[in-house]
């Protein structure tokens, strides 16, 4: 039988080696975010917790129709704005995000669906409406209802490196297309993914699976020159 005084000597190594295993956890496996706008409706609702896949982004390459979080390429977001929190509340909170407590609020990340990667010309839009990649017009049942694929034109070749990303309402997106004088001519280099965003984890009513563009999955990828 385990005596009160062991218990309470052994409890600090119990916390330290719980926030030790929650910090590698976060930092090469699984980082937890929170929804904050409409962007990516009805794949995900404003206020959905997520999982994102950090270890899985580390030895595949990223795929068309897959979902990502990726740090804020050139700006797109604008300075972040400044908590109404005390500078104490602030440091209690970053601590709980830092160790998995508490998903990270993504203040300056995104989360967009992958539309073209390295190699592929993305073409809005063929006579139907729709988006074609490497010339064939694709099928995206993910998009919000009622908006189109895209109400903005464009023909873009996506350099080796980078990936040309859209957010699945698209009508409330401001995603790769709204960013041509960006440095990046509005791709997102491979460098700033965090990783694939897998599932909902909260609220229990959405928890699910996060869908994958299987239409754009099947699309051969065009060899670099």
């Amino acid at each position: 039988m385990l005596k009160k005084g062991s218990f309470l000597r052994e409890l600090p190594i119990i916390v330290v080696s719980a926030l030790i295993v929650s910090i590698v956890v976060k930092t090469f496996l699984l980082h937890f975010f929170y929804i904050p706008s409409g962007s990516m409706e009805n794949t995900l609702q404003v206020g959905d917790r997520i999982a994102v896949n950090k270890f899985g982004a580390l030895f595949s390459e990223i795929k068309r129709g897959e979902v990502v979080v990726f740090g804020d390429p050139d700006n797109w977001l604008g300075q972040s704005s400044d908590s109404t929190n005390s500078r104490a509340v602030e440091l209690i909170k970053s601590g709980l995000i830092t160790v998995g407590v508490l998903p990270d609020p993504a203040k300056q990340y995104l989360i967009k669906r992958v539309i073209g990667v390295g190699g592929d010309n993305v073409i809005c839009c063929d006579a139907s409406g729709k988006l074609q990649v490497n010339g064939v017009s694709i099928t995206e049942p993910y998009i919000y209802e009622g908006d189109t694929p895209s109400d903005t034109k464009f023909n873009i070749d996506v350099p080796k490196g980078f990936l040309w990303v859209m957010g699945d309402h698209r009508a409330a997106s401001a995603d790769s297309r709204y960013h041509p004088d960006s440095a990046n001519n509005g791709m997102v280099p491979l460098s700033k993914v965090v990783g694939r965003a897998t599932f909902v984890v909260w609220p229990f009513g959405n928890i699910s699976l996060i869908e994958k563009g299987e239409d754009l999955k099947k699309i051969p990828i065009k060899a670099i020159p």
